[in-house]
Order: C-alpha cells, then structure tokens, then sequence
C-alpha cells in the first residue's frame, strides 16, 4: 500500500480505494522494470478496469499511412445519430504506455455522452520512438482527419495526449480545430513552483514519474526550450481554439493548466481552467467508483459537447 502522508485525510475514502486498485495492478516500483514489462502489467490494468462501450456505440479501426509507416486509429461512431463535430483523441500513458485498449471505454463514453464521432490515434511510443515521433504522428492524424471530414474537430488528450493535443493546436493554430479539451495535461511547466512543489510525492504520479517519463522520450539534445516537447516553452499563444483544461488537485502537474490558460487568455484567447478538488492523477479511469471522478467526466463529455456545437461553455 502508498505511503499515504498529507493524502491520507485529503482524499475521500473511495479514492483510495481506487488508488489502491491501481498500485495493486500497477505498483510504483514497476517504473524500474523494462518498458515491455511495464507495458505488459499496465495493459493487464486497464483491461480489468475496461468497464465495456455503452449501448449503440459502433467501432472501425483502421490505418493512417503515413511516410514510412502508418498510424493505427479506432473510429467511434453512435449508431443512428449524424454527428455534429469529430473528437480527435490522444491517450495518455506517459508517452511509452498505452494505445487503442487503454482507453477504448472512455472514448466510447465520450462518443455516446456528446453524439459526436470520436478518432482514437495509437501514435508511437517511447523509446522505440523519441520525439518528435509522438508529435508528428498527432499532427499527421490531426492533418488526415481535417482532410477527411467536414465536420468541425475537437483536439482532446489526457497527460501525455494532453501535451500532443496542445501541440496540435500549436502548429495548426487559425485552422480547422473548433476547440480543444485537455485533462491534466504535461505541458512542461516551471517544476520548481506551485504543484510540481506541494504535490511532488502525490499519488499515482510523482514528480520523480514525470521526470522518468521526460527522461524516455527525449532525443539525444533534445531541448527542453521545444514547443513541441513542452508547449508552455512557447512564445506565441495567438490563434489557438477556444480551450477548456480540467486538472487533479493533488497531481504535480495542475499548476500547467493554470498557466496554460493564463498564457491564451494573455494573448487574447478564449480559456478555462478547472481544478478538480481532492482528485489526483489519471482519475478517469476512477470514474466507475469514485463518484467525485465521475462528475469530473461528466464535466469534460459537457465541455467536448459544447465547443464541438461551437459554444462557449464558460
């Protein structure tokens, strides 16, 4: 079991019970593993935590070709219903976890709670694949799909997918992104204030985690000052889509939403940024027993719905 410390009274019980499922499946200690072994016990977790699509929710998966390989997708699509707006998906996992399994459920729900199409991107992982590789290929699936559909796309990606969505929006900034939604994003924030400082040892991700993560995917000098590594390095915030960032209070990483959405608003953008209190983490995958996690859902699937409607939810 974690070493609960401050958490111990600032979580609510249901959390931890969710936190200990998750070190059950998944123990910190594992980071010291190979990656393929890391890879294999995570995918274990996140089928035993699979809680099944919901009714009228059909799926396709499918091939993006691209230079030299090809990107595998998953389309999600409501049975008889005409989508107004295409979600463009990128999970999470630390940028070397994770693919179309992991987080099939939640793009389901996200597909059967808006109505809207949902493209899941199985983009390439560390350390087969360093950066940029992860990048050009949300990018490239980001390009497929404004190719490929008329209707408006929404850019949404959890950590690490929430640094490729951001980076999305970056390098296509006035184009055809109507909105994009990040859940607690790794965007490359100042480690030495505000979250990355009180919750450095929170659970389910410390900020040893992050810099192990960091560490995997980067090239041989690879510059920490790269937009597209980190997009808070950038110096230009202009023209990105409206942007909703929902973060855990207790996850080092909260403090980037707060400053990504201080730097759109700067430059004349619209931005909202929520703190979900007493939550940690990857508290998406929680959703199914901790009812705190659940309204958090429930909140991102309102907020996809109205930017892909064209709305301002805020």
């Amino acid at each position: 079991m974690t070493s609960r410390g401050k958490y111990e009274t600032r979580l609510d019980p249901a959390l931890w019970a969710y936190i200990d499922a998750v070190n059950a499946w998944y123990p910190p200690e594992i980071i010291g593993l190979p990656i393929d072994k890391q890879r294999a016990v995570y995918d274990r977790m996140c089928r035993a935590f699979h809680r099944g699509r919901p009714p009228g929710v059909k799926t396709s998966d499918g091939l993006i070709a691209a230079a030299g390989r090809d990107i595998p997708v998953r389309h999600y699509q409501l049975a008889g219903k005409a989508a107004r707006a295409t979600v463009l998906y990128y999970h999470g996992g630390g940028f070397i976890l994770g693919g179309l399994e992991s987080h099939d459920d939640i793009c389901a729900e996200i597909c059967a709670g808006t109505g809207f199409d949902v493209l899941s991107v199985d983009y390439r992982l560390a350390p087969e694949h360093v950066h940029p590789a992860a990048f050009d290929d949300a990018v490239t699936a980001f390009e497929w799909a404004a190719a490929a559909t008329s209707l408006p796309l929404v850019l949404c990606g959890e950590s690490a997918g929430g640094n490729l969505a951001a980076g999305v929006a970056q390098a296509t900034r006035r184009g055809a992104v109507i909105g994009q939604v990040l859940i607690y994003p790794e965007l490359g924030g100042d480690e030495s204030a505000g979250s990355y400082v009180e919750h450095a040892d929170a659970p389910l991700l410390s900020l040893h985690d992050i810099a192990f993560y960091r560490d995997v995917r980067s090239a041989k000098r690879q510059s920490p000052d790269d937009p597209t590594f980190s997009p808070l390095r950038d110096t230009d915030f202009s023209g990105l889509p409206p942007t909703v960032i929902v973060t855990a209070e207790c996850d080092p990483l909260s403090s980037d939403g707060e400053t990504y959405r201080d730097r759109i608003l700067a430059a004349g953008g619209k931005a909202f940024w929520h703190e979900e209190p007493r939550l940690v983490h990857s508290f998406l995958r929680g959703r199914a027993t901790v009812p705190a996690a659940a309204e958090a859902f429930e909140r991102i699937i309102a907020a996809v719905a109205a930017l892909g409607k064209g709305e301002w939810p805020y």
